[in-house]
């Protein structure tokens, strides 16, 4: 399975990919000191056989001891090194991913599911260091230790050198072949995986929804039959490593039978040929029967992590979408200026807009639009549903880049050069007001530590949020769910009403439907809040509603 373009570990990661095959070089260097042990040691024990005194096994035995402990250094270093580099590019990996997700505008229809996107970065990102730590060593190891083994025992027999060479290859063979079945077992375990977790999360964000349509049982139905699917695809998943467990050790039990078979029927004179230029001795049989396992258990290590390259490239696959350009990328900006002291109103140029959503037979969203806002006008956009409103907001907020045309701020195009600086003037809500779970402060200072409790009690005032909070027990400590959980529609639109008010350097403030789906007495209170912070400010707001509109400067209508 060739990796993707965008996941050319070599080349991506040189410098980790080195240590790794480093690691996979002393692995086999450590595997080849046993050449030595095994000749100390069937020098020992022929000279046992032979009545030699005790004394003349201990320095072997010494030196068998030393080579023990080098090969234990050599492993345990090996395995650091190895497991530092392989956690150092996943690591690198979730970065790049993390990174890349602000690129993901939530006005992309290709955006990936969030729980989607939770798993690959949490679950199957790890998958990947199986395969990095155990099957790279391995296919290192395979191709060195096997080769000097085999001319060690060359050196001593033919015949038994001749059998090692007939056994080896039938274990890459049969590995080769269920390796195409536990890739293919291992994809669809990952796509499982990462689809469950998609629905679960969806779901649960949805529950209040589920409950108010009784669909909580159907849902409970749906998910439980894709965890069955889920086991299923595990349980063949463990069935196609048994299966190459099974047939591995058969075929290297096998090897090392038949070496084992030839050897002992050559010392009682059975079979005396194979040797060079006569019999062999106890010694050199023992050395080649010491040989003979350590010859198949780099095939045998090599054939156990077949699964875990399948499973590791299967999780790359899973990866790599979360690296690529998304079809309508957000603007960004490599740096973020510092904010101004004071607000300014902004003046926008929108030139020839025109946009088209991702999407085989799709239309446009917005195609040759101009508008011109002076500086502190307000503005109503409105239009039937699905005539580009928001879609015109996300555009002025560099949520989304459009196809054709500019956009223009206080004489500024709106590019990824010039998008921090005025993405910093301006202040954005939402149509879906986006809590995070946690304290209301939390919510309301994002993290900025410099906003001073009169800056929030102020803010909250102007959006006609302070007695909301007041009647909460806990008040700006008060905890809020996921979502704005806890929280009513009213209350989410102020709130969002006053952290927008927390931006006092923002000359530009967008507002998408700000009173959709509210009781009068709330659209009411939400316009009053966003004239006063809209006061010496530019708004563009997108609405249906009349009420909202009338106190606007201009209403522009989309066909």
């Amino acid at each position: 399975m060739e990796p993707p373009a965008a996941l050319k570990l070599e080349a991506r990661f040189p410098r980790e990919m080195a240590r790794i095959r480093q690691s996979g070089m002393m692995q086999a260097a450590s595997s080849l000191i046993w050449i030595g042990q095994a000749a100390l040691l069937a020098g020992v024990m022929n000279g046992m056989m032979q009545g030699a005194p005790a004394v003349e096994a201990v320095w072997p035995a010494v030196g068998i001891g030393a080579l023990a402990l080098v090969r234990a250094g050599l492993d345990m270093a090996a395995s650091r090194r190895g497991f530092r580099a392989a956690r150092a590019i996943v690591s690198q990996l979730r970065q790049a991913a993390a990174d890349n997700l602000p690129r993901l505008s939530p006005f992309d229809r290709e955006r990936p599911a969030s729980g989607h996107i939770a798993s690959v970065m949490a679950e199957q990102a790890d998958t990947l260091l199986p395969w990095l730590t155990r099957w790279h060593p391995a296919r290192l190891r395979m191709a060195i230790v096997p080769t000097v083994i085999f001319f060690a025992v060359l050196s001593q027999s033919w015949v038994a050198a001749l059998t090692l060479l007939v056994a080896a290859p039938v274990i890459p063979i049969f590995m080769a072949l269920i390796g195409l079945r536990a890739r293919d077992a291992s994809d669809r375990q990952m796509a499982e995986l990462g689809g469950m977790n998609g629905f679960l999360l969806d779901r649960l964000r949805g529950l209040d929804t589920l409950r108010a349509f009784g669909a909580v049982n159907l849902t409970a139905r749906q998910l439980r039959a894709s965890a069955e699917r889920l086991r299923r695809r595990t349980m063949a998943v463990l069935r196609v490593a048994f299966l190459s467990s099974a047939v591995l050790e058969l075929f290297a039990a096998l090897g090392v039978a038949m070496v084992a078979t030839y050897i002992g029927l050559h010392l009682l004179g059975q079979m005396p040929f194979g040797a060079w230029g006569g019999r062999l001795d106890l010694a050199s049989g023992l050395f080649m029967l010491l040989l003979a396992p350590e010859f198949f258990q780099p095939l045998r290590d090599f054939a156990a992590a077949y699964h875990d390259r399948a499973s590791g490239e299967a999780a790359l696959a899973s990866v790599a979408p979360l690296l690529e350009e998304p079809a309508s990328p957000i603007l960004l900006s490599s740096t973020v200026p510092a904010s101004s002291a004071t607000a300014a109103p902004v003046a926008l140029s929108l030139d020839r807009l025109t946009f088209r959503y991702p999407g085989e037979g799709a239309q446009d969203a917005l195609a040759d639009f101009s508008l011109d806002i002076a500086p502190g006008e307000k503005v109503a956009v409105m239009g039937a549903s699905g005539a580009g409103k928001s879609t015109l907001l996300a555009l002025v907020a560099g949520l989304l880049r459009p196809q054709g045309g500019a956009i223009l701020a206080d004489g500024l195009v709106l590019d990824d050069e010039s998008i921090g600086q005025i993405r910093a003037r301006t202040a954005w809500l939402g149509a879906k007001p986006h809590f995070f779970a946690g304290s209301l402060q939390g919510n309301l200072t994002l993290g900025r530590p410099d906003i001073a409790p009169a800056a929030l009690a102020s803010a909250l005032a102007l959006a006609s949020a302070d007695q909301a909070v007041a009647r909460r027990p806990g008040g700006l400590r008060s905890h809020v769910g996921e979502g704005g959980l806890g929280l009513s529609g009213g209350e989410a639109r102020r709130v969002a009403l006053a952290r927008a008010a927390l931006s006092p350097q923002a000359g530009l403030i967008l507002a998408d439907e700000p009173t959709a789906h509210l009781d009068r007495e709330s659209a009411a209170a939400v316009t009053e809040g966003l004239l006063r912070l809209a006061q010496g400010r530019t708004l563009l707001v997108a609405t249906h509603d009349p009420a909202l509109a009338a106190r606007m400067d201009r209403v522009v209508r989309l066909p």
